[in-house]
């Protein structure tokens, strides 16, 4: 459950600033099949690559990672 909703935040937050999945990863240093296999839930990201995306996008960990509001 909390993998769905980290994968709807990630997807959300990188919608919202209009990223491409290949953007995305190209700014976090990691791979576009692991932006893929997070934002579909098929992986649980590291503290380390959660922070990463955050960086890349412009945004504080915390926001990525408030996973609070989000329902399934």
């Amino acid at each position: 459950m909390i993998n769905k909703k980290i994968a709807i935040k990630v997807k959300f937050e990188r919608m919202k600033r209009g990223f491409s999945q290949e953007e995305l990863a190209y700014e976090a240093g990691i791979s576009k099949t692991s932006i893929w296999k997070i934002e579909t839930g098929k992986v649980s990201p590291t503290v380390e690559t959660l922070a990463k995306i955050a960086e890349a996008l412009g945004i504080d960990f915390t926001t990525l990672t408030d996973i609070s509001k989000v329902d399934l």
